[in-house]
């Protein structure tokens, strides 16, 4: 397997870890959150550097080469390949910009050093290869959302309950899977287990309680970062995806669908913020689901360059209303705000964001929501019917929510409102990669179609024989050797 010129796995991983050390060792200091800052950025171009390095390499996967790891690990458990390699800067840029959105009066509420912690689980997860540690950090991140609402002291029972379900189903599944006959028709429940779990953490209907309850008690900025990376598609495509058979896989695309209809019409007939977003996120995010389960270069194509344009426009968004909120409390949208002349780049910044997670043309989410529904009709021409009313709802959503709360009688406040700088510079480099995504979307098309080419091959290489429910497992690094 082709080797970085520089272990960027390992440092982009450690780094933050390390970050978060420090921050302990510094204390209550004013000048904390511009330490955590420095930090995110540093990760972040550890990240892009290792996308560059990957693409200059033009290979399927790589890894890096460090006698450290080789000695904790097998030297492949870190692996960064076409599916993983953008999704790395996208989870990085998520946190920089919400680490930089945060008002220093805020800090204190928001741990800075479970952020870091996230960060550094997040991009272990994203670049792990093999599925036993895989399953560990998908547990682990569960841990500092829970730590955050102990602290908070609130109810944390219908998180626990759905996240301690969620580890069970991984364990049980995963574990029932490595003890089985792989050509036996029993392997079908583990897949069943498994893909409930995914499920779960995901937030598909009726499993999506949880969510609704963790962004109405924790700090908007964590469940911003506990949600928006997709962390449950990524465990869908590593664990699910090459076991289950079309059929299932086609069943959880109608289920997600489903739950995108759901969600938006939840997300239309809000009165408060937070939720307006919860719902608006489950609707985006269960679409980029149901292109996965698809399995049709098309569909995978849209999939994974939505994945990308959720990733960056409901970030924004939810950074927005977060901005927002830390100024005037939390937000209700049964009236009309009128915040525009107050907070004028908020304000379009809101509106393109929004507009972006629907794919309205110019935005990164255009080509790939229209890709998505391609593919989709292909398959069941319902199922198209059913993303563009999604689509549809969503937008009225983001329309409405934009004029009760920038629109109306201005309100008058001796609180500073404006944006501050690093407000500005984080609003201004997810305004260039949504504008720029969409106003010259090849280059990224071009890495996802091929990379949607590749994934379908590796499956079909290794077939789902529906009649005898025969399956069968093999990792690339194996097929390769063959």
């Amino acid at each position: 397997m082709p080797e970085f010129h520089f272990p960027w796995i390992e440092v982009s991983i450690l780094f933050p870890l390390f970050g978060a050390v420090w921050i302990h060792w510094l204390g209550n200091r004013d000048n904390i959150l511009r330490h955590a800052i420095v930090i995110c950025s540093v990760t972040l171009a550890l990240t892009i550097g290792e996308l560059i390095d990957f693409v200059l390499i033009g290979t399927f996967e790589a890894h890096d080469h460090w006698p450290f790891i080789d000695w904790m690990f097998d030297r492949d458990i870190f692996v960064v390949d076409e599916l993983s390699a953008f999704q790395l800067p996208l989870a990085a840029l998520i946190f920089l910009v919400t680490v930089m959105s945060t008002l220093r009066t805020k800090a204190p509420r928001f741990s800075l050093k479970l952020a870091l912690v996230s960060e550094t689980l997040v991009l272990a997860t994203f670049s792990c290869r093999s599925c036993w540690t895989l399953i560990v950090l998908l547990i682990a991140a569960t841990i500092p959302p829970y730590l955050e609402l102990r602290n908070r002291q609130r109810c944390t029972r219908l998180y626990v309950l759905h996240m301690a379900v969620f580890a069970v189903l991984l364990v049980v599944g995963f574990g029932w899977l490595s003890v089985i006959e792989v050509n036996s028709t029993a392997v079908l429940i583990p897949g069943a287990l498994l893909t409930a779990a995914a499920l779960f953490r995901s937030g598909v209907f009726p499993f999506h309680l949880w969510m609704t309850d963790l962004f109405e008690k924790a700090t908007f900025g964590t469940a911003i970062l506990f949600s928006t990376p997709l962390v449950g598609a990524y465990a869908v495509m590593r664990l699910v995806l090459p076991i289950a058979p079309s059929w299932a896989l086609q069943s959880i695309a109608v289920l997600s669908l489903v739950t995108a209809v759901y969600a938006g019409s939840m997300a239309l007939i809000q009165r408060e913020a937070r939720r307006m977003f919860c719902f608006l996120f489950l609707s985006q995010s269960s679409l980029v689901l149901a292109g996965l389960e698809l399995v049709t270069p098309i569909g995978l194509t849209g999939a994974l360059c939505l994945w990308l344009s959720v990733g960056l426009s409901l970030t924004g968004f939810g950074i927005t209303l977060r901005c927002i909120e830390a100024r005037i409390s939390r937000v209700a949208l049964a009236d009309y705000h009128g915040l525009y002349h107050q907070m004028p780049m908020l304000a379009g910044f809101f509106l393109l964001t929004g507009l972006a997670a629907i794919g309205f043309p110019a935005t990164v989410g255009f080509v790939g929501m229209e890709l998505l529904i391609e593919g989709a009709v292909d398959v069941y021409p319902l199922v198209g019917t059913m993303v563009v009313i999604a689509a549809a709802l969503c937008g009225i959503t983001v329309l409405s929510a934009y004029f009760r709360i920038f629109t109306g009688h201005p309100t008058r406040t001796q609180v500073p409102m404006h944006a501050r700088p690093a407000e500005r510079i984080a609003v201004l480099m997810l305004t260039l990669l949504i504008l720029g995504g969409g106003l010259v979307p090849q280059p990224g098309v071009a890495s996802r179609y091929h990379a949607a080419k590749e994934l379908t091959r590796l499956r079909q290489t290794h077939p789902i024989n529906d009649d005898a429910h025969v399956a069968t497992i093999v990792e690339p690094s194996d097929r390769n050797e063959r």
